[in-house]
């Protein structure tokens, strides 16, 4: 049997994906969505195609209401579907990169968010459309931080 370079490239290209344990190495995230919303549907995409390991609970709005109130999420940070990870509380519309930062850098904080639903955001529109908005850092304390801000496209 003979290899093109294609199929040889393609098979050197897929190797690193075939190793044992890769699947178990993805940061894993659990998303808690409203069954009815379609935009969390592609913002947990979004988030498997960074390669996280994303699973999904659908709860109804009374109840992820009180899961944002639980988790101390602020009102004025909050949006569509909560998250978890690495410990971490992530509340909307928030990029896979900020995230994957967030659980690498391992700030003192409960989480970060993307308040409200922004045109562009992942999971909200074409990002070349896309409208300033920030990803907000916020603690405990009641303190916040940027954590990043995306200009217009």
């Amino acid at each position: 049997m003979t290899l093109s370079r294609r199929a040889l490239l393609l098979a050197a290209a897929a190797l690193p994906l075939a190793r044992p344990g890769a699947a178990q190495d993805a940061p894993a995230i659990h998303v808690v969505v409203d069954p009815n919303c379609e935009c969390c549907t592609a913002w947990v995409e979004h988030l498997r195609a960074a390669g996280l390991a994303v699973t999904v609970e659908e709860m109804y709005a009374g109840l992820l209401v009180a899961l944002k109130a639980e988790k101390g999420i602020p009102l004025d940070l909050r949006s569509c579907h909560t998250a978890e990870a690495g410990g971490y509380v992530i509340e909307g519309h928030v990029p896979a990169p900020d995230i994957l930062r967030l659980l690498a850098e391992r700030p003192e904080a409960l989480g970060i968010a993307v308040p409200g639903m922004p045109w562009g955001s992942p999971g909200m529109g074409p990002e070349e459309e896309r409208e300033a908005y920030e990803v907000t850092l916020f603690r405990a304390d009641g303190t916040r931080a940027v954590w990043t801000a995306y200009a217009a496209a």
